[in-house]
């Protein structure tokens, strides 16, 4: 399983400074399967600095869980790091 591309990604508009919700599309090669699946994720910067990414899936996968979100995460975190999210 590997993510490919999360397409579509929409900002939500929240008056909290300090988290960002956004949703999007996340296309997933499964084993050499396309699959494209609603998410919603939140990246929340903590007192101390830290990012805390919280994603949540619309349609379930039939792909165990846990690596799913972990490489989601993953991701989400190298398109914040390179400024590709919307503001």
């Amino acid at each position: 399983m590997k993510v490919l591309e999360i397409k579509d990604i929409i900002r939500k508009d929240v008056p909290i400074y300090y988290r960002m919700f956004f949703s999007g599309i996340a296309v997933l090669d499964m084993m050499n399967k396309l699959v494209e699946r609603p998410i919603d994720f939140s990246i929340e910067i903590k007192p101390t600095g830290q990012k805390e990414i919280l994603v949540t899936m619309g349609i379930p996968v039939d792909y165990p869980l846990v690596p799913l979100i972990k490489e989601l995460k993953q991701f989400i975190d190298k398109l914040d790091s390179r400024g590709s999210l919307p503001l």
